[in-house]
């Protein structure tokens, strides 16, 4: 990934919190000389290996799983929030319109999970990290175990999971480092101003950057 020296991002710490934020990620590979890429939830793994290990699984009818565990490196991409930058926010006068984002390559060797009581403990703790966001007061989170065990196999027969231990990771937050402290709070605060939740997120980033580098 192409990235300006004034916006990589190597903490990990900030790489797994935006990858575990925004967990739908895009799976490409590479089959018979052409790109392939699948869109999945993919959890990450923060302390198995040195830059943690992906965990996921996909349709068994995707063809793309048959590739793996032939040596070749896989590309997984989480992208976090992005949005138009207006130079009306900066308090510079010269300035041109920008697209800020943040965004994590992570790179491995992709392997497949057979063992059924693994294959199981994933499925398990994707519905809990994803039933704790749904679910409200008085509302019991939705488990596999209230499926039957005939059931729940059956659909997992439907499906293959996969591992990837990361070999690298790449950040590229692209927050407005390269412009005056006073006009990356100027376009913080256009964002928030939208209302829009991901362009609050993207401020709140914004503004986090500024804090990193007065530490």
């Amino acid at each position: 990934m192409y990235i300006p020296r004034q916006f990589v991002e190597t903490d990990k710490r900030v790489l797994h919190g935006l990858m575990a934020s925004y967990g739908f990620a895009s799976l490409v590979t590479v089959a018979d000389g052409a790109p392939v890429a699948s869109h999945l939830p993919i959890m990450v793994d923060r302390e198995a290996g040195e830059y943690g290990t992906l965990v996921g699984h996909m349709a068994r009818n995707n063809p793309q799983w048959r590739g793996f565990g032939e040596g070749t490196e896989a590309l997984a991409i989480f992208q976090g929030p992005h949005g138009y930058i207006s130079p009306n926010w900066y308090v510079s006068e010269q300035a041109v319109p920008t697209w800020s984002y943040t965004a994590v390559h992570a790179y491995g060797v992709p392997r497949i999970i057979k063992d059924h009581d693994a294959v199981l403990a994933l499925l398990e703790r994707l519905v809990a990290e994803n039933e704790s966001a749904v679910s409200g007061p008085g509302v019991e989170p939705w488990s596999l175990d209230s499926q039957a065990t005939e059931f729940r196999d059956m659909q997992m027969r439907g499906i293959v999971a996969f591992e990837i231990p990361i070999r690298r990771l790449e950040g590229n937050f692209k927050l407005n480092q390269n412009k005056p402290e006073a006009d990356r709070r100027g376009a913080a605060a256009g964002l928030r101003a939208s209302g829009d939740p991901v362009a609050g997120e993207l401020a709140r980033l914004m503004e986090d950057v500024v804090e990193r580098k007065k530490s």
